[in-house]
């Protein structure tokens, strides 16, 4: 029987009475539940329903395709139009000079963007996009005979074959990362967990500002790549300190500072503004001006973007021929691209609230990185720097993205000659202020050691791995990591003795609640784990631990943790299942081992997938029945006392 009494007065107490019998699954499985009868489907069938187009079915695809149609449609323009149009102004005009004319980069920078408007190109890619062109088109290639019998390269057929390797590996990275899109691959994302992310993107913006410095100063030093590049990069800076521009760098301090201010004063009263003051706009067509003005390149040695080639290359399909030497080159690059993308979207869902769905990530790259190979493009993924720019010059939407790659395109087709004064320390200052939101991250060093030291080492191996070995191998280190860190939580559970909450049915660690009262005569043992072929002998160790402690003559076990065992649990709910016939022959050896020094064994709190596991296995056998296992901790409690003739209070029955 069942009470609920509710009463009208909101302040009264809700009360909850149960009477019944105890329960175990003999009877619950024969008596209590009875399972609905259905016919199994074909496989015939199976595939026709899976196969079987509906409008709502079709909707469902599209949208997944091309999410733009769920929110183009109720687009608030007078919320946010100007906001991204300040947006795609401010992003594309820092991505213009970050282009790479011997590459034709500049073209890559916009054409992607009309499919995946939060794409661009980003350094560690880049990085090894370059060594697989080197490689696979080495100047000793293109070597011919010069006079005195001397060697020079012929620089024109060397960059035009080191082109078509790019091109034909940017189009096999596309279809890499489209298929593993299909393919639902994008689960992996779930191995990206907080921690992690937050530590390997603080990493790449060390990475990112590092490759900056030498622009801020106006020093010449020699870009590094792979393993302690921000080292070797930081070594090269200080050794070439002394050549540093004095202009340069006034110039690039100065803008620092004002956007910093500008940065500020946005945040501070950014309720109280229509839309954010647009500093890099402004930087950008000051110091533009006041370069050209005092012809600062010239007159003082200052760094300019310089000349900004026009026109577009007509579209050219790939060389397939080379793809079977690049294959493993462009999955390396479809992963790295895709988990850069990923880790940079879960930053920001997070501060925004909202959800990343991994699967149409990675089928976006992939469309943006096949379609625009054919217009001589490299492989793309998300940047660090232009999309914290595009977050904090007010960009809301995608439009933001599409209105920058719109002037990325209209100055290279056009008006590239207008920017050619710029100084390359601007777009410096620029990149490295917006990079000041993710070195905030930093504090979750002091808040994850006061909550979880596991977490912790996740987040620092993450950044320090991403930091010293490159983005690439970091990033490999630090799931690795994450990996190792999950077997050593299901290795060293949290092993408890519940004791009973006085007059209800609650169950809670003895050894963590003044008011959990052990049951007399009866010991409940929990592990807060699944139990699995690689922690089995921990699990027994612990048992026969509990066993020796505290004298025990009668034993419940309530298994590793099960979705209905959360009351008693901290709420971390986990899914048990067997693995084999292993974990089917332990349980039996625990309980025959308990029985030879009279210690009776029952099990309590387990799940209807893993009791229907049990049955598949033949678990239920003499010495192990139905009888022995009870949907409660309650009603294996109430059992044991009855059988040892224990008064139980009725109260709590």
């Amino acid at each position: 029987m069942e009470h609920v009494t509710a009463s009208e007065d909101p302040s009264a107490t809700l009360m909850y009475r149960v009477e019944r019998p105890v329960f175990n699954e003999t009877y619950v499985d024969s008596e209590l539940l009875h399972r609905k009868k259905r016919t199994p489907k074909s496989f015939q069938r199976r595939v026709t329903e899976h196969l079987r187009c509906s409008s709502e079915k079709a909707k469902s695809v599209l949208f997944g395709f091309l999410p733009i149609l769920t929110w183009l449609p109720s687009y608030p323009v007078k919320e946010y139009l100007f906001g991204d149009i300040v947006s795609g102004i401010s992003t594309g005009v820092m991505q213009l000079p970050q282009a790479l004319p011997e590459l034709r980069g500049k073209v890559s920078s916009g054409s992607p963007l009309l499919i995946a408007p939060a794409n661009c190109t980003f350094a560690v890619i880049s990085l090894m996009i370059g060594g697989v062109a080197v490689r696979e088109a080495p100047d000793t290639m293109f070597a011919v005979n010069g006079t005195n019998a001397s060697l020079v390269v012929d620089f024109q057929a060397r960059d035009a074959r080191r082109v078509e390797v790019v091109v034909a590996l940017t189009t096999l990275v596309g279809i890499i990362q489209f298929v593993l899109g299909l393919l639902r691959f994008g689960f992996l994302a779930i191995y990206l967990t907080e921690p992690l992310v937050r530590g390997f993107t603080t990493a790449a913006a060390v990475h990112v500002s590092v490759s900056q410095i030498k622009y801020l100063l106006g020093v010449h030093i020699p870009r590094f790549n792979g393993p302690l590049s921000v080292v070797y990069s930081l070594d090269a800076v200080f050794r070439n300190i002394a050549s540093t521009n004095l202009i340069t760098l006034i110039i690039g301090l100065v803008c620092t500072v004002f956007l910093y201010f500008i940065k500020d004063l946005n945040e501070r009263f950014k309720k109280k503004l229509p839309v954010p003051i647009p500093g890099e706009i402004i930087v950008v067509i000051v110091s533009t001006g006041i370069s050209y003005g005092m012809v600062m390149s010239e007159n003082y040695g200052v760094e300019v973007v310089g000349k900004i080639p026009t026109g577009l290359l007509p579209p050219k399909i790939p060389d397939f021929s080379v793809f079977p030497n690049l294959l493993a080159d462009a999955f390396a690059i479809a992963v790295v691209g895709f988990s850069i993308a990923i880790s940079l979207a879960k930053i920001f869902a997070l501060k925004h609230g909202y959800s990343v769905d991994g699967n149409q990530e990675l089928i976006a790259l992939g469309l943006c990185n096949f379609t625009s190979s054919f217009f001589h493009t490299f492989a793309v993924t998300a940047s660090m720097s232009r999309s914290l720019v595009q977050e904090s010059t007010g960009g809301h939407t995608e439009i933001a993205g599409f209105l920058a790659s719109i002037l990325v395109l209209l100055v290279v087709v056009a008006i590239g000659f207008v920017f050619q004064p710029l100084p390359t320390t601007v777009l410096a200052a620029i990149i490295m202020v917006n990079l000041l939101g993710m070195f905030k991250q930093m504090k979750d060093i002091p808040a994850l050691w006061r909550t979880s030291k596991i977490e912790l080492a996740i987040w620092l191996v993450s950044f320090f791995a991403s930091v010293l070995l490159g983005l690439d191998y970091g990033l490999v280190v630090a799931m690795s990591f994450a990996i190792i860190t999950v077997i050593y939580r299901t290795q060293c559970p949290k092993n408890a003795l519940l004791g009973q909450i006085p007059d209800t049915g609650l169950y809670f660690d003895v050894d963590e609640y003044e008011e959990a009262e052990e049951c007399s005569g009866v010991k409940i043992f929990q592990s807060n784990t699944s139990i699995y072929f690689a922690n089995s002998d921990l699990y027994v160790s612990a048992l026969k631990e509990k066993d020796v402690e505290m004298g025990v003559t009668h034993q419940v076990v309530a298994g590793p943790k099960k979705p209905m065992d959360h009351v008693y649990t901290n709420g971390q709910i986990t899914e048990n299942q067997t693995e084999s016939e292993s974990e089917d022959e332990f349980f039996c050896n625990v309980i025959k081992e308990f029985a030879t020094v009279d210690v009776k064994v029952v099990l309590a709190g387990c799940s209807r997938t893993l009791l229907s596991d049990l049955r598949t296995l033949k678990f239920f056998c003499e010495p192990v029945t139905p009888d022995l296992v009870f949907p409660t901790i309650h009603d294996a409690v109430l059992h044991c006392k009855r059988s040892r003739d224990v008064p139980v209070r009725p109260d709590v029955q």
